[in-house]
């Protein structure tokens, strides 16, 4: 009888322990998930800075060529003037 219930007991701590490892991945599991979300909360954040840095790229090239075209518009000016 004594021994059934030690055995009982042990029994009792082994499930203990079960729901106590199970409960402490749920956890690690629910780490990995937080991790992850930051993880493609800063690669986004990083997708739409490049974005930012293509769109200030061709503004910049955009301003670039109504500068060229106006050069050009000056040089014929010029050119104009003194025929």
């Amino acid at each position: 009888m004594l021994l059934l219930l030690l055995l009982l007991q042990l029994l009792l701590l082994l499930q203990q322990l079960l729901i106590l490892l199970l409960l402490l991945l749920l956890l690690l599991l629910l780490l990995l998930l937080l991790l992850l979300q930051l993880m493609l909360l800063l690669l986004l954040l990083l997708l739409l800075l490049l974005l930012l840095l293509l769109l200030l790229l061709l503004l910049l090239l955009l301003l670039l060529i109504l500068l060229l075209l106006l050069l050009l518009l000056l040089l014929l000016l010029d050119a104009a003037i003194f025929t």
